[in-house]
C-alpha cells in the first residue's frame, strides 16, 4: 500500500488518489468519445465456466445455457450502442476507414465510416463455451470496426476440440491462448486442476494452423521448482506453442485457494531463471511475462494505447478516461435492454495520471518509445519524466538507444533490463493487491458502486 501510494504521488506530482465515480443511467448514455483514438483495441468478456478455479480472479460464473443466450444477445446490443456513436457523429479523420451502412429504427439506411481497430480479444471465463455464438458477436463488431491485426480467443484445455477449433477458424479467429498453467501434475493439484491429454490438444491446435498458439503458465506454485518450470516451458514449445505467458501466482483476498504462492524471493529467482532460460532457447521477450518464437505474431490483449471493452467487468481505456462495466450479469442485461451502456465506474484522468497508465503498460511490453509518447501526449517524455528515466537508466533498470526517424530526427527508446523487468513485476503485484483486488472485490458485491477511492 505504501509503495503504490508513494509511486502514485511521485509520478502524478499529486497527493490526490485515483477516484472512480459511480455512473448513473443518464451519464451512461453519453458517448464514449473513442472515435479519434488511435491504436484502438477491442476486448469482449465471456464470464462462463464449466467449473470455478479458485486461483482465477476474473469475473466468472458457472455456465447456464439460457443465461449464456441472454448474455450473448445483450453483448450484441452493447456493441450496437457503442458502434452507433460512429453513425451519430460521422467524423472524418485518419483514424477512420471504409464506409459502413446500417438501418435505423424506421428502416432508413444510415451511412458512416467504420473505425479501425488493431485487434479483438475474447477473454473469460471460458469463451470456448460460447464458440458457436462468437461468430455472431464478431459479425456485430465488424459492422462498425475494421479489425487489422487478428482475433484472439482464450480456450480452456477441455474446450480444445476439432469442432470448436473449426467453428472458431470459420468465424475469423487467428490466435488461440490456452490456459495450461502447468504440465506438472503436483503443481496442477495445488491449483485445483488435473492433467489433460496434451498430445491430443496440441495436435488439434497445430492442425488448425492458427497464427498464434499462446500457452499460459503460472510460476511460484507451491512445490514448483525452477527445473520443473523450465520443463513446462520446454514442453509448451515442443508441443507447438509460438508463445508462452508466464504469470505469477497471486492470491487475491476473495479467492479460495487452498495453497498460497511461494514467497517473493522464490518468485524473483524464478522470473530471472525464466528470462535466462528463454534467451538460451533463442526466444524474444515480448513483455515482462511473455516469451515468443522469433518472427511470430504476439498475443497481447492489453498492450494498446486505448481499447473498448464489452461485457461484464470489461474496461475501456480512452485518452482522458477509464471506464468499468458492471460485474453483475442480470444488471448488465437489464441496463443494455434499456438501451443504456452498462458502465458502473469511471475515472477522469489528469494528464499525468494518464501518462502513468501509458508508461505502466508500455513498460509491461518492455519498451518505452520517446517518439510515441511525445505524439500521444503532445508533450515530451523528457519534460514530464526526464528525471525518472535518467534514474532508471542509472540504476540499471533500462537500457537506452538513440533512434532516427524518417525525417532525420533523433529520439530515445528505453528497454527494460532483466533487473527492470523484475522490479516491474514486483510493483505490478503491489498494484494488483492494492488497486485491482480492492476494485474487483467491491464490484463483485455491488452492481453499481457509488465510488471507489484508490490511494
Amino acid at each position: 500500500m505504501f509503495l503504490t501510494s508513494a509511486l502514485r504521488t511521485m509520478l502524478t506530482r499529486s497527493v490526490k488518489p485515483f477516484v472512480f465515480e459511480g455512473i448513473d443511467e443518464s451519464e451512461a448514455k453519453k458517448p464514449l468519445y473513442y472515435i479519434k483514438e488511435k491504436n484502438l483495441g477491442l476486448y469482449v468478456h465471456i464470464p462462463f465456466c464449466r467449473s470455478i478455479c479458485a486461483f482465477c480472479p476474473y469475473c466468472k460464473v458457472l455456465y447456464d445455457e439460457q443465461t449464456a443466450k441472454d448474455y450473448t444477445d445483450a453483448l450484441r446490443k452493447e456493441i450496437a450502442l457503442v458502434g452507433n456513436e460512429l453513425v451519430e457523429f460521422k467524423p472524418v479523420g485518419n483514424a477512420l476507414a471504409e464506409n459502413g451502412q446500417i438501418s435505423d429504427e424506421k428502416g432508413k439506411n444510415q451511412d458512416f465510416q467504420k473505425k479501425r481497430a488493431t485487434s479483438l480479444y475474447f477473454g473469460g471465463g471460458s469463451p470456448g463455451l460460447l464458440a458457436h455464438s462468437l461468430g455472431r458477436i464478431i459479425g456485430e463488431l465488424k459492422k462498425y470496426f475494421i479489425i487489422e491485426e487478428g482475433i484472439g480467443v482464450e480456450l480452456h484445455p477441455s474446450d480444445v476440440t476439432k469442432e470448436t477449433l473449426s467453428v472458431l477458424k470459420n468465424a475469423g479467429v487467428t490466435m488461440i491462448s490456452t490456459g495450461i498453467q502447468s504440465f506438472d501434475e503436483n503443481c496442477l493439484a495445488s491449483l485445483g486442476r488435473s492433467a489433460a491429454d496434451y498430445g491430443k490438444i496440441f495436435s488439434l491446435l497445430r492442425e488448425a494452423q492458427f497464427d498464434v498458439i499462446d500457452v499460459d503458465l503460472i510460476f511460484a506454485i507451491p512445490g514448483q521448482t525452477i527445473e520443473s518450470l523450465k520443463a513446462d516451458i520446454l514442453k509448451a514449445f515442443e508441443l507447438g506453442a509460438t508463445q508462452i505467458s508466464t504469470y505469477p501466482f497471486i492470491d487475491f483476498t476473495y479467492a479460495n485457494n487452498k495453497e498460497k504462492p511461494l514467497k517473493e524471493k522464490y518468485k524473483k529467482d524464478m522470473l530471472y531463471a525464466i528470462a535466462e532460460f528463454c534467451r538460451g532457447q533463442d526466444l524474444d521477450r515480448t513483455s515482462v511475462w511473455t516469451f515468443a518464437k522469433k518472427g511470430t505474431q504476439k498475443y497481447s490483449s492489453i498492450t494498446r494505447d486505448s481499447f473498448l471493452g464489452f461485457g461484464v467487468s470489461a474496461t475501456s481505456l480512452l485518452k482522458t478516461q477509464f471506464k468499468l462495466n458492471t460485474f453483475s450479469i442480470p444488471e448488465y442485461i437489464k441496463r443494455v435492454d434499456k438501451g443504456i451502456k452498462p458502465i458502473s465506474l469511471r475515472v477522469n484522468f489528469t494528464p499525468r495520471q494518464r501518462a502513468v497508465y501509458y508508461l505502466f503498460w508500455r513498460a509491461y511490453g518492455m519498451k518505452i518509445d520517446e517518439k510515441s509518447f511525445n505524439e500521444f501526449f503532445d508533450a515530451s517524455l523528457s519534460s514530464m519524466y526526464g528525471f525518472e528515466m535518467a534514474l532508471s537508466f542509472f540504476l540499471g533498470l533500462v537500457s537506452k538507444e538513440i533512434q532516427t526517424d524518417e525525417n532525420g530526427n533523433t529520439y530515445k527508446t528505453y528497454t527494460l533490463t532483466d533487473k527492470g523487468a523484475y522490479y516491474y513485476h514486483f510493483i505490478e503485484q503491489q498494484y494488483t493487491t492494492s488497486y485491482i483486488d480492492k476494485m474487483w472485490s467491491i464490484s463483485r458485491l455491488e452492481s453499481w458502486p457509488k465510488q471507489i477511492v484508490l490511494r
